[in-house]
């Protein structure tokens, strides 16, 4: 019986290749993830400039229609 009972606890990890983590999967993974990361940081400022053109757009609308009103 104890030849077939798994004498490692849940986390640890396999002495065998076989139980072991995919490491060529880890780092293609970590690639993605860096290349991810990299878009969103180019994207944050394309976002953060639409967003102040609109709000500079809005608050002369504002201005405009508050103005056009009296």
């Amino acid at each position: 019986m104890t030849m077939l009972t798994h004498p490692r606890g849940p986390l640890d990890q396999a002495a065998d290749s076989s139980g072991r983590l995919d490491t060529v999967g880890t780092a293609a993974a970590r690639a993605h993830l860096a290349t991810i990361k990299r878009f969103c940081m180019r994207a944050l400022p394309v976002l953060i400039a639409a967003g102040a053109l609109t709000g500079i757009i809005a608050l002369k609308a504002a201005i405009y229609f508050w103005r056009f009103h009296y």
